[in-house]
């Protein structure tokens, strides 16, 4: 959805706009999740009753490739970070790894990149992110505790921003090196059924990750 739409935007650009330039990134990124508030949830217990309990998402590393569009004679680009599916573990409470899942989170910004005369140039954008996930399991020790059978993670959107360079050395016609960070704003609803079909509403997994990602350009 997020690719037709920036196809669509695109397209509907002046023919001077769309004289511009393609990018590609080839980059690995470490996804932080903001570990030091992922959410309470409201757990159930099989003894009978709930409970409150912290929830804390692990920290994971994957290839993230990316296309930019700059657009010509403007300081202006569109960039859809894409990635290979991450997953993550989750702690809740003092339960360690009690539950798992796995997600895309593909992003898209509209960059403002500060040209100069050097081969350095900064960038920052604003954009929105989405995370898609599935293969969400609990533990059998989770299981135990709470009675619950399976885990249900909804589809989340968010605000995402961006700041970063892109480095042209001064031997390379196309090639370059670059370095951002990203932030976005996204938190999943969670809910759990039980055995007999009954589904509890968990709360919020508040993700909030910080994105770091180092790769190579291509300029054509």
């Amino acid at each position: 959805m997020l690719k037709q739409a920036a196809f669509i935007a695109l397209l509907g650009m002046s023919a001077s706009a769309m004289a511009g330039q393609w990018q590609v990134k080839i980059g690995g990124s470490a996804l932080a999740p903001q570990n030091d508030d992922n959410g309470t949830l409201n757990i159930p217990l099989a003894a009978g009753g709930s409970a409150a309990m912290k929830a804390e998402v692990s920290n994971e590393i994957n290839f993230t490739p990316s296309i930019e569009y700059i657009f010509a004679n403007s300081p202006l680009s569109v960039e859809l970070l894409l990635a290979a599916p991450l997953k993550h573990d989750v702690n809740i409470g003092a339960i360690d790894d009690a539950a798992s899942f796995k997600h895309l989170p593909p992003t898209i910004t509209a960059k403002y990149n500060f040209k100069n005369s050097t081969r350095f140039t900064p960038y920052v954008g604003v954009g929105a992110t989405v995370v898609v996930p599935w293969d969400e399991t609990l533990s059998q020790t989770t299981k135990d505790a709470t009675g619950a059978e399976s885990l249900d993670a909804d589809i989340a959107y968010g605000v995402a921003g961006q700041v970063g360079f892109n480095f042209q050395p001064a031997d390379a016609k196309n090639w370059g090196v670059f370095a951002d960070v990203r932030y976005a704003n996204v938190k999943t609803e969670l809910t759990a059924k039980t055995p007999d079909g009954t589904k509890v509403k968990l709360g919020d997994l508040e993700v909030n990750p910080w994105v770091y990602t180092i790769g190579y350009s291509y300029k054509f």
